[in-house]
């Protein structure tokens, strides 16, 4: 689960593309036309978080399919929807003025990537067992979504 920027259109859908080293930053990585390996995000909306007319921002559930360094950041941000506070793939975040001073509080003070693995299940590499995890959304993700949820 993730908390993007925006809203991503179409709400749902797959990126599928090359994800390579970026040419000029070598601590990011970036879609590629023809270097790198090939990766699979497919993502749903899952809601929306209106200010006035406009969406600022959008819970999004992402399901690799390939496990690219980076892959959810670099993909949404492909699209146009970067995380909150991801200082390598995001940029500062514009708070609509109607948004309220706690959630600018917060949003100025969230230190970390919005991004939660909410399920990870992947076999076993020497027994084969098919292992599975899941972990509720952490109290500050759950607090900037509740936040985002204020009218």
């Amino acid at each position: 689960l993730a908390l993007f920027k925006g809203r991503p259109n179409p709400p749902h859908g797959n990126v599928v593309s090359n994800i390579a080293r970026h040419p000029v930053n070598r601590k990011k990585m970036a879609v590629s036309e023809n270097k790198g390996k090939h990766a699979i995000t497919h993502y749903k909306t899952i809601e929306t978080y209106r200010f006035g007319d406009a969406v600022f921002a959008s819970l999004v559930q992402c399901q690799l399919e390939t496990g690219r360094t980076h892959q959810v950041r670099v993909h949404m941000t492909h699209i146009g929807h970067p995380l909150f506070g991801d200082p390598v793939y995001g940029r500062k975040t514009a708070i609509p003025r109607s948004s309220g001073a706690e959630l600018c509080e917060f949003l100025n003070t969230f230190n970390r990537q919005a991004l939660h693995a909410e399920e990870l299940g992947f076999i076993h590499p020497i027994t084969g067992e098919k292992l599975h995890f899941s972990c509720t959304l952490p109290p500050d993700m759950a607090k900037l979504k509740e936040l985002l949820a204020t009218p």
